[in-house]
Order: C-alpha cells, then structure tokens, then sequence
C-alpha cells in the first residue's frame, strides 16, 4: 500500500472546510478578486484561498515560487499564478480509494464548470503536473493515478461514452443531465453522464498513461489494479469502429455505435438515424464525435487517429514489459498503432487549396475530405504537441499554414487575437486554447510572443483562460471557468522556461494604456 501521505480516503469537496464557508468557484471566477496584478492589464488574483483549494501540492506551489523569479512581466506572472494551478485549486471533486481494494487510488476530477469527468478534459486537465513530477511519492503522483484508475474503470464500463458521475464511493450525488437521448450500446446512467463517442477519449487516457510512467518510471502500477483490462476495452472498442459500413460483398455492416439525441443543435446528435455519415474500408477508427463534443461531418477525424496511434506506441512498451499482461497484447497495440499511421498517410494527406500536400481534419475514404482545423486538442495544429510528428514535417509544415490562415474557415482574426475557433461556439470567436497552441508548435520567438501578447490581453481583467474570445470584443468571451485551457497555458510557461527562458524576460505590457 502507497504511503498514507500520498493517499486521501476522504472527499474533498469544495464546501465547508475546517469551519469556513467556501465560495463557488463557478461564482468566485465571476469576480475580479484582489489583489489586482500592478501591471497595465491589472488582472484579478483567482486562487482560492489554500483551505478551499480542492488540492493542495507543495511541488506546485514551489514551481509557481521558482518562476516568479523567471518571468519579468508582471501580468504575465499574474496570468501564469492563477491558471497552472487552476485544476487542483477548483477541479479535483474527490480523492479516495476503491471499495474492493485500498491500495487502488481514485481521483473524481470534473470538467471545471460542469460537474461530471470527461476522460479526454481530466486527462489534459492533469497532464501538465508532469512537469514537476519526478517520484511515485510525489504529491502530484497520486492524483495521475487515481485518475487514470478512475479512467479505466470507466472505459472498461462504457467504452463508447465520454463523461461520467461520481464514483459510489465519493458519497456525491450522481445528478443525470436531463437530455434525451437513444444510443447503442446502452448504458447506466447512474454512471454515465454523457454517452458521445470521442475517439481522443482513448488517446487522453493512454497519453496520460505514459506521461506518467515517463515521469515516475512506476512499472509495478499499470499491472496492479485495471489498466491492463481497459486497454483491452480500448482495442475492442476500436476495432469496432473501424469497420466499413459495407463488407466486400456491398452487403450493410450495422455500426457499433449509434446515437441520437433531442436537441436544438444539429452537432449535438448523429444523422443517418444515430449511425452518422457512410464511411469506406481504411484501417482508421471513426470518430462520431469531435474532441470538441461536436458531431462529425466524416467520421474518420484524423487528429484523433494520430493521437491513437502515438499513445498505443508508446504504451505498449509499458505493456510489454508487464508480466501478468496477456500474450501478444502489446504487439496487438503496436500493429493496431502502425495500421493506423498508414491509413492516415494514404486517406488523411490530401492536396490542399495551394496545390500542396497536407493532412485534412476529417476524411470517409469515398473521397470526402473536410479542411479545416478546430481549436480543441487533438488537432492538427497539435500533431507534434502529440509528438505524433515533428514540427519540421513538410506535411505538418503546409498543414499549419493552412490553419493559421483564411483558408482555414474556423481561422478568427481580429484586432485582439487571430486564432483557429471551434463550430462548437461560433465564427470570429478565437479560442485562446489555440492560440497557446500555437506557441507550443513553434521555435520562432516572434510568433511565440505574438500568441502570449494575444492570450494575455484577452482574459477581460479576470486572469484566467475564457474558452473563446470575440476576435474585435474581448468583453464578449464565453466560460469564465475552463480548467483545460488554464492548465495548457501553464504547462506553455513550464516549457517556454526549459525551451526559451529568454522569451519570459520580455515585457508584454502594452504601448498604450487607456486612462479613464
């Protein structure tokens, strides 16, 4: 059994702790808190105080110290304090350990303003503490394996759904999100909360299995408890999804997956009465649902085809080294990974509006291809981020100046911020998201400070990352409280002070400062 300074068996719950009342993040993060940053953009200080903080890392808060030191601008620093915490602060619902087993550690980690876990947002949510994590007796160490614990249960429950209640054992209220719904396979709605199928669900889960393992080098961990069921659960499902819907003898494949939903907006369900869009033999998994929660205008999404195969690789050196893994697994996870690099080097490059080769965002293999890219990650923006590729590819090369362009038809430019957006809220709305992404995916210094200098001067005062931002209006955002893209813009600072330390010694005040 861990060690008992590494394992919480009680909820935590933003609520009354030790005897004082604490706020609502949801309600907190609407204000602008003092003390107010000194420097021209004056953003609020958004930390809860350290007793209402959902969970409280001394390895954190030592790299918030040790770059205080590092970065010059002050709102920088101020923005850099606020969101790199942001998920432990306010995110982390309850910790604890499985009913059938105390050695096996849990960690229930919503979404931020909604109240259920995505596996893809609690993935990304907690994949930036790896850049201080080093030991399994880490403080941090124990909230990456409760959530990947919590993960794998849920992925061996209901592989094809995405967003999940509480566990039994946290003691919180599962509360059913009230829409109506007609999917196959079924599921249990005491433990599901949403049931899209998200093919970056599978990626998030397997990237933050090695983000781990690479950190802490914690082999024993991954045969312990349900990690290897649940990449058996992966592959299944996977493979499911990727059949044609027609067999060699044109005869009709029923789906694996089918969805259907009563809503006001065409990308919350499935046409083709829940079964989606025709898809040909290709070797790539379909993807219903966009990492975005939208629905697919072609199934076959290729940066979560990416994603997959990059992580399936790589995990499968942590399987292969298991001794009570199953015979033959990891080599069923590096064929499966292989299949479909392939597939998306035949059906995924395609011929841009230039003339020159580059990777669509959605394909059918009847020829339908879909150019564009969306903010949310995986994306194309984001394939070295994956470390799916590198970011000298000529192909990526051609593909991020499309995206980065008015080719793209989700690309936001304005006098504030020019970034790629998402149909998942609307045109000229820019997520700052991207624009972080941006700078991850460059060594040119220039365009590094260009997508800081945009994201810092569109938080509205608030300091904290907004899901998207009017690219002529930064008044005019939507969410207040988005953990995923905080933690992004954390890890950014961590790599950028590994990376490029120089660029944090800049000043990203601006010239002019509107005097009322």
């Amino acid at each position: 059994m861990r060690s008992s300074n590494v394992i919480l068996s009680v909820s935590l719950v933003i609520g009354n702790v030790l005897g004082k009342t604490c706020p609502s993040y949801s309600s907190y993060s609407l204000s602008r808190n003092s003390p107010l940053s000194t420097g021209a953009y004056k953003l609020a200080y958004q930390r809860p105080s350290p007793e209402c903080r959902t969970f409280n890392s001394s390895l954190i808060e030592d790299a918030i110290n040790r770059t205080r030191d590092a970065i010059y601008d002050v709102d920088l620093f101020r923005l850099f304090e606020n969101t790199f915490p942001n998920t432990l602060d306010t995110a982390i619902k309850w910790r604890g350990v499985a009913a059938n087993n105390s050695e096996e550690e849990l960690a229930f980690v919503i979404t931020g303003d909604i109240d259920a876990m995505w596996i893809r947002d609690s993935a990304n949510q907690i994949a930036p503490y790896k850049t201080v994590m080093k030991n399994v007796t880490d403080d941090i160490a124990s909230v990456f394996r409760g959530t990947i614990n919590l993960q794998a249960r849920y992925l061996i429950i209901s592989p094809y759904c995405n967003a999940f209640q509480p566990p039994p054992e946290s003691g919180i209220k599962a509360e059913p999100n009230g829409g109506t719904y007609s999917v196959s396979p079924s599921y249990d709605r005491s433990v599901v909360f949403t049931c899209n199928f998200e093919l970056d669900d599978f990626g998030g889960f397997l990237q933050l299995s090695h983000d781990y393992y690479n950190a802490t080098g914690d082999l024993d961990f991954f045969g312990k408890f349900q990690w290897i069921s649940a990449v058996q659960s992966i592959l299944s499902a996977s493979e499911a999804m990727r059949k044609p819907t027609y067999g060699p003898d044109g005869k009709w494949i029923p789906p694996a997956y089918s969805f259907q939903s009563l809503t006001l907006s065409a990308a919350g369900t499935l046409g083709n009465n829940g079964m989606g869009s025709p898809v040909n033999d290709t070797g790539l998994v379909r993807s219903p649902f966009r990492p975005s929660d939208d629905s697919a205008m072609f199934d076959f999404n290729i940066p979560a085809n990416m994603m997959l195969s990059r992580y399936l690789d790589s995990t499968s050196k942590i399987m292969e080294q298991l001794p009570n893994a199953p015979k033959g697994l990891a080599r069923e996870m590096q064929v499966m990974a292989a299949e479909i690099r392939e597939a998306i080097n035949k059906w995924g490059i395609v011929t841009g509006p230039d003339g020159t080769k580059m990777l669509a965002y959605e394909v059918d293999g009847f020829g339908g291809q879909n150019l564009m890219d969306d903010a949310n990650i995986p994306s194309l923006l984001s394939a070295p981020f994956l470390g799916y590729l590198e970011e000298g590819d000529a192909v990526y090369q051609s593909t991020r100046a499309f995206t980065l362009s008015r080719k793209n038809p989700w690309w936001c430019e304005g006098p504030y911020i020019s970034a790629v957006g998402s149909p998942h809220i609307r045109p000229g709305a820019a997520w700052p998201m991207a624009a972080i992404m941006r700078a991850m995916t460059t060594e040119d210094d220039g365009e590094i400070i260009i997508a800081i200098k945009e994201v810092l001067r569109t938080t509205d005062g608030y300091g904290l990352i907004h899901e998207s931002v009017d690219s002529f209006d930064t008044s005019n955002w939507t969410r207040q409280w988005f953990t995923w893209a905080n933690g992004l813009f954390g890890q950014m600072i961590m790599d950028l002070l590994d990376r490029k330390p120089h660029i944090l010694k800049e000043s990203f005040q601006p010239f002019f400062i509107d005097k009322e």
